[in-house]
C-alpha cells in the first residue's frame, strides 16, 4: 500500500482558495491530515495572496486522489505535485 503526500499551491487565495476549499470539503473522507501554510505579518497588516496546503491521504484511495488531483490541477492559479512512497 502506498503513503500519498500532495501539495498545493494556491498562487491567487482570494480567487481560488474558495474553490479549493470546496473540493477539499467533497473529499474530506480520503484526507487524513490536512496543513495549510501561508504568509502573514501581523504588526505589518500583511497577508499572503499565496498559500500551500499539505495533505496525506488514507491509504488505498488512489482512484479518488487521482481525480482529486485532475481537478485541482484546472484551477488556473494552482499547481499540484504528489509524493507517493512505498509502491
Amino acid at each position: 500500500m502506498a503513503k500519498v503526500i500532495m501539495g498545493i499551491h494556491v498562487g491567487v487565495r482570494v480567487e481560488d482558495a474558495v474553490k479549493v476549499q470546496q473540493l477539499l470539503t467533497e473529499n474530506g473522507c480520503i484526507i487524513k491530515t490536512r496543513i495549510g501554510l501561508h504568509e502573514a505579518h501581523r504588526d505589518q497588516n500583511i497577508c499572503s495572496q499565496k498559500g500551500l496546503i499539505i495533505l496525506e491521504f488514507i491509504e488505498d484511495a488512489e482512484t479518488e486522489i487521482a481525480a482529486l488531483e485532475a481537478v485541482l490541477k484546472e484551477i488556473e492559479s494552482v499547481t499540484v505535485q504528489k509524493m507517493v512512497f512505498g509502491e
